[in-house]
């Protein structure tokens, strides 16, 4: 017999996750390039919309009705399908305890988001990892890991410490072998920063299916990360599901009256696709230009692989740029410890990145 309250099982197998670090002793000036923040801020817009915020004293609307309607209006949406939250990841939870219990199996990728595993064992179900090929999703692998006891399968689109991508192609293949009681959660944190001609984030998937979900941040290209603002997208089955057990207040007023200005800056938006496409190449190109590999990435951050050469280890050079007042992000946690995750930054962090870099391998002092 217990002699105090025990957590549920699977709550002390959690990992808690452990943000990327801001901070750098005795440095006078920080470059904070470890997660995957936007170098140009917010929308102006959206930063004039919370000083005129007002009624601090009043509930918000609890169903974010205003902001719903400009991400319907922004992507043809049917507004009653879309659901507000405290960032994605409080979507991405609210989805698992809808779906999974114990008993139950969710799967994602050896590489994925570290809060897919999270959310599977906090709400009882066991986490299933599939394999990736070349840092890549294997639509293959997945699939072969499906049971009759997989309740949720987990895509990031691009994803999240690798910046690589699948296909829609892929996508749509993914989906249409999956059993169709088995939910597939698209995650597409990244998805306004893609160029490619073969990538769909999948919002017409969503639009003609019964069982697939899309999850998008406010966090990243609209720059309102400190808000916690997200939002999903669901056949009205699972919309339903969802709103049953989210909070009742769970977006406050600032943040719903700051999407809905950042959602309509198109210019501000177009401004931080322009500046991430020419950084996020001049990093790849640089950096291997010093003899490190890039894995070429689709997102606002780029994967940096380092030898395991005593000296020159990514755990070395993050202590190196972390003296330079340069913080980027440990992936240990992910399976990689011999890389960095690199938030593509303003133009001088941009510069100084490399430039340390490059003094990190010739051997100089920080």
């Amino acid at each position: 017999m217990s002699v105090r309250p025990q957590p549920r099982p699977g709550v002390m197998q959690i990992d808690a996750y452990v943000p990327g670090k801001s901070k750098a002793a005795g440095v006078a000036k920080i470059h904070k390039l470890s997660s995957n923040e936007t170098p140009l801020g917010p929308s102006p817009k959206a930063m004039e919309a919370i000083r005129t915020f007002d009624h601090l004293e009043l509930y918000p609307d609890g169903t974010a009705t205003r902001l719903r309607e400009a991400i319907a209006a922004r992507y043809g949406l049917d507004a009653n399908r879309i659901i507000c939250g405290a960032g994605s990841d409080e979507l991405l939870a609210l989805i698992t305890h809808a779906y999974v219990g114990p008993g139950d199996e969710g799967l994602f990728t050896e590489h994925g988001f570290l809060v897919y595993r999270i959310a599977i064992l906090a709400a009882g179900g066991t986490p299933v990892v599939a394999p990736e090929k070349d840092l890549r999703t294997d639509v293959d692998a997945i699939l072969a890991q499906v049971t009759d006891k997989t309740k949720i399968v987990f895509l990031a689109n691009p994803n999240n410490p690798t910046g690589t991508y699948i296909p829609f192609d892929e996508v749509k293949r993914l989906h249409a072998n999956l059993p169709p009681q088995v939910l597939l959660v698209l995650d597409a944190a990244y998805a306004e920063y893609v160029r490619r001609n073969d990538y769909e984030a999948g919002l017409e998937l969503v639009a003609t299916s019964e069982n697939v979900v899309m999850t998008r941040t406010f966090s990243k290209i609209y720059g309102l990360a400190n808000l916690r603002l997200g939002w999903m997208v669901a056949p009205a089955h699972i919309a339903d599901a969802v709103n049953r057990i989210r909070g009742p207040f769970n977006v406050s007023g600032p943040a719903i009256a700051a999407g809905i200005a950042a959602i309509q800056d198109e210019a501000h938006i177009a401004k931080a696709i322009e500046h991430n496409e020419r950084w996020l190449a001049w990093l790849s190109r640089e950096i291997e230009a010093l003899g490190l590999k890039v894995t070429p990435s689709v997102g606002n951050f780029l994967m940096i692989h380092f030898p395991e050469s005593a000296g020159r280890t990514a755990q070395d050079a993050d202590a190196f740029l972390s003296g330079r007042g340069l913080i980027l992000r440990r992936i240990d946690a992910y399976g990689l410890p011999n890389s960095l995750r690199l938030t593509v930054g303003d133009e001088e962090a941009n510069g100084l990145v490399v430039a340390a870099l490059r003094d990190f391998l010739g051997g100089k002092h920080a």
